[in-house]
């Protein structure tokens, strides 16, 4: 006799892929592929615990949810825990199981013992589970209990956290656990993920079921990403009084870039404002096509995001949306930002994870945490497609680190327990904020950088980055270099996306070949030196460029260059040398040996 059916579960049977926002282009009504497939998989193996990875964006809690409904309606459990990062994601589980008959409590307490009559059971944080574990081991215990473990990877933000969520949970008869970024920056195990050893020996975790970035964005479930970097030069003072001054992107020192960095990302400075104003530009070409398409600014702190909405203020005049932690009133913020067409949405780091708004088409990378993590899962704001053809364009500072970050968006990653011996020495994706404040205090070349003044941030466009390409050679903020790149359509297919940056990156080199000055016919030492400075600096920035373009060191490239220009190094070429190799550069950007 089959089993009586969870009232409700022939909903879930109707949830949209996306639910509980938005479908995707073209899936409503039906489970997307890969949701079916991993659900195919699970009531096959009826696995105690399995580990589902899939990309922000791509519909974990339709997958999770269709679970819970079958093994209610199976009755192979009575009750489900869900466990969320923040208390906004508490409330959006339960108001997405609730469309499915699935009741689930998000404002249970430790001190109530146990849930209120009618519900199936409870949303609760990591940090409940942390405070008062025995209470829930005792709560799992109790009935046939399946627990899902949203973004499972906060169960080892601590050892003491992972020791509670393996004795709360220890007794579920099915643990489900979910998670978009399976890796973390420490090598804190995650409760009830396997981890097997790799080729290298290092134990790695495990994933039942995988669904990337790079699978979903040719599925079109999630949109392409274009990176908008911006560099320039920045200035500060030091502890010992010292005036330092920096390029950003430029190779330097750990602690310099580190304060660069920052610099940057000063309110005080010109950079915040001439790269809002751009971002703010970039979400205007958007809403011609797609009306209702907001944008994230993501700061560092509550100063910075007080600050960065004072001068979104004085740029749109409207003022943003300011959520600053997870506090009482967050999540109204933010379901108001979501059924709104405002403009911008102001967040710190510590919300990002938990800010689900699937219009979000433009963002702002204006903080400086910068592990895989943090910087997965904030992209993952942007990402989610509701119809096709829509993009996703971010803004942010041309660091080496984000830099790097935004060329592997495709990469899949698996959460490591061992790391290989000096690796911290030659991975440069360990720049997180506790490396930078280390770098801040410590003491050598630098002259005690530790506290610092941000005197000065010119912001400079600098390239775009697009599914693992870099296109353009830079130019001013405002200028047609930079709003050509700014003005592409919000509405594009990848390889529409493709071929426009192409024909962009061809527009901005002749456009600066044709404005390029005739070589004087006077020796290099009758020339004013800042010319010459300012040449030579345009040529190694193309040197750069193409270096990271093709992946041949700078020193090769140089040697090219020499060999199809003639002439002595660079130190020791004349101005018009420099510009014959400008313009070579230039040609071969475009496709021309």
């Amino acid at each position: 006799m089959a089993a009586e059916r969870l009232p409700g579960t022939s909903a879930a049977e109707q949830l949209p892929p996306a639910f509980p926002e938005r479908a995707a282009w073209g899936t409503a009504g039906k489970l997307r592929a890969w949701q079916a497939e991993a659900l195919e998989q699970y009531f096959r193996d009826q696995p105690k615990d399995f580990l589902a990875v899939a990309t922000p964006g791509a519909g974990k809690t339709t997958f999770a949810l269709r679970v819970a409904a079958e093994l209610l309606a199976q009755r192979v459990v009575n009750r489900v825990t869900v466990v969320a990062p923040t208390e906004h994601l508490k409330v959006q589980w339960a108001d997405s199981a609730s469309r499915v008959g699935i009741k689930l409590d998000p404002h249970f307490k430790n001190a109530q013992g146990k849930h209120a009559p009618g519900y199936h059971g409870v949303a609760i944080t990591y940090a409940q589970v942390a405070a008062k574990p025995v209470l829930h081991h005792n709560r799992t215990a109790a009935g046939r209990t399946l627990v899902i473990l949203d973004e499972v990877h906060h169960g080892g933000d601590a050892l003491s956290w992972g020791d509670a969520v393996r004795e709360a949970f220890g007794p579920a008869v099915r643990r489900l656990s979910l998670t978009g970024t399976p890796f973390r920056s420490d090598t804190s195990p995650i409760p009830f993920v396997t981890y097997a050893p790799d080729e290298n020996g290092i134990r790695t975790s495990v994933a039942d079921y995988s669904y990337g970035y790079g699978r979903a964005l040719k599925d079109s479930v999630v949109r392409p990403v274009l990176f908008l970097a911006y560099a320039g030069a920045m200035s500060w003072r030091t502890r010992a009084g010292d005036e330092m001054s920096h390029v950003l992107g430029e190779e330097t020192t750990k602690d310099i870039n580190s304060q660069a960095w920052r610099t940057a990302l000063d309110p005080g400075g010109d950079w915040i404002p001439a790269v809002l104003k751009a971002a703010d530009r970039r979400l205007t070409e958007v809403r011609r096509t797609v009306h209702d398409a907001g944008g994230l600014v993501i700061a560092t702190d509550q100063d910075n995001a007080r600050a960065y909405a004072k001068v979104l203020r004085e740029l749109t005049g409207e003022a943003p949306t300011v959520v600053l932690s997870d506090e009482a009133g967050a999540s109204a913020r933010i379901e108001k930002f979501q059924n709104s067409t405002d403009r911008w949405m102001v967040a710190v780091r510590m919300v990002s994870e938990g800010v689900d708004v699937p219009r979000l088409c433009v963002g702002v990378y204006a903080t400086s945490s910068a592990t895989p993590l943090f910087f997965a899962q904030a992209i993952g704001r942007f990402v989610r497609a509701r119809k096709r053809g829509e993009t996703a364009s971010v803004f942010l500072p041309s660091v080496p680190i984000l830099l790097a970050l935004a060329n592997t968006m495709e990469v899949e990653r698996d959460h490591a327990l061992d790391r290989p011996k000096n690796e911290d020495e030659n991975d440069v994706v360990v720049f997180d904020d506790q490396a930078m404040e280390q770098a801040n205090r410590e003491e050598g070349a630098s002259d005690q950088l530790g506290s610092f003044e941000a005197l000065g941030a010119e912001a400079l466009f600098d390239r775009v980055l697009f599914d693992g390409g870099e296109f353009g050679t830079g130019g001013a903020v405002g200028s047609e270099d930079e709003l050509d790149f700014i003005g592409i359509p919000g509405l594009l297919e990848p390889d529409q996306v493709h071929e426009l940056l192409r024909t962009q990156q061809a527009r901005q080199a002749k456009r600066k070949t044709a404005a390029a000055p005739p070589a004087p016919e006077t020796e290099p030492s009758e020339l004013d030196h800042r010319a010459m400075k300012e040449e030579r600096n345009q040529l190694q920035s193309l040197v750069g460029a193409w270096s990271r373009r093709t992946g041949s060191p700078h020193k090769t490239v140089h040697v090219e260059l020499r060999k199809a220009c003639g002439g002595p190094a660079v130190a020791q070429a004349t101005r018009e040398q420099i510009q014959a190799r400008i313009a070579k550069l230039q040609g071969w950007f475009v496709g021309k040996k």
